[in-house]
């Protein structure tokens, strides 16, 4: 298995079928269904379902085209690193990061890092965190910033600071009659709109206060509890470094007093991995 035969299979899976894809690859048609045989007979597996028009992957199939991807991913930012570095640049930083980062950290960390490093270029990946664990693993990232909680296991993590949740909102008017900053109980029987990876912080919160939260949405992405808050459909609890797509949105906000109700963003590298000289003076940067 080689790149070319990694190439030429994302390319029949992105097509639908053999035909277009010989066209686009420039390449017989007989001569491109002998590779994608092949490479069904190297790996043992059956990789398509081949219908009348169109083909589907099968299982295998899906689990070799993610990792295609993830593949030549990596070749190309290797390709990219290696031509910055022949023109005189000094690397480039190939970083994933969550959605939600707030204009202070991206103050405190790129900015700062931009100004004393001018000639670094960045690669950024977005996503929630175990989207940006998943691109740490497979190498095409050397550095992720993702919030807690998440499994540490194999990753080296440089916590920042902890920082409560907030309680966003369209329309409220007993949130309104309150000053800044709100206990849990004020939330009891409203309609929260919570992040996925937060439900059980956020239900553990209520129930030691032997309360039963209403939890009308739950999702994956802190922007989609947003969106739905701004249409009036609830309350929605998202980190305070959200502040600022809350505002965008033209949302009110309370600040949650609550210790258990809380996170942190987080620095991780993969453990006891040799990270480029551009990974390292980021990390030491953030330090």
């Amino acid at each position: 298995m080689d790149i070319k035969q990694l190439l030429y299979f994302i390319t029949v899976v992105n097509e639908g079928n053999i035909t277009s894809a010989a066209k686009k690859l420039h390449i017989a048609q007989p001569a491109l269904s002998n590779h994608i045989k092949n490479l069904e007979e190297e790996l043992d597996v059956k990789l398509f379902h081949r219908g009348p028009r169109k083909i589907t992957l099968t299982e295998a199939g899906e689990i070799l085209y993610t990792k295609a991807n993830n593949i030549l991913e990596l070749k190309n930012s290797i390709r990219k690193e290696l031509e910055d570095s022949k023109s005189g640049f000094k690397g480039t930083l190939k970083i994933g990061t969550i959605s939600a980062i707030d204009a202070d950290f991206l103050e405190n960390t790129f900015l700062k890092f931009h100004k004393k490093y001018n000639n670094i270029k960045y690669e950024v990946y977005e996503g929630i965190t175990p989207e940006i664990i998943n691109l740490l693993f497979s190498r095409v990232i050397e550095v992720g910033i993702v919030r807690t909680p998440f499994d540490k296991t194999g990753l080296k993590t440089h916590y920042l600071k902890m920082e409560p949740m907030i309680a966003a909102y369209k329309e409220d008017d007993d949130l309104d009659k309150i000053n800044s900053h709100i206990n849990i109980e004020y939330l009891e029987g409203k309609p929260l709109i919570i992040y996925r990876r937060f439900e059980n912080l956020i239900v553990s919160a209520f129930q030691k206060l032997d309360i039963n939260p209403y939890v009308f949405c739950i999702n994956d992405d802190s922007r989609t509890s947003l969106l739905w808050a701004n249409a009036g459909l609830g309350i929605a609890i998202v980190p305070m470094s959200s502040k600022n797509l809350v505002l965008a949105n033209n949302l009110k906000y309370k600040i949650i007093d609550d210790d258990s109700l809380s996170s942190q963003v987080s620095i991780i590298t993969l453990k006891d991995s040799n990270l480029s000289t551009v990974a390292t003076n980021f990390i030491d940067n953030i330090k």
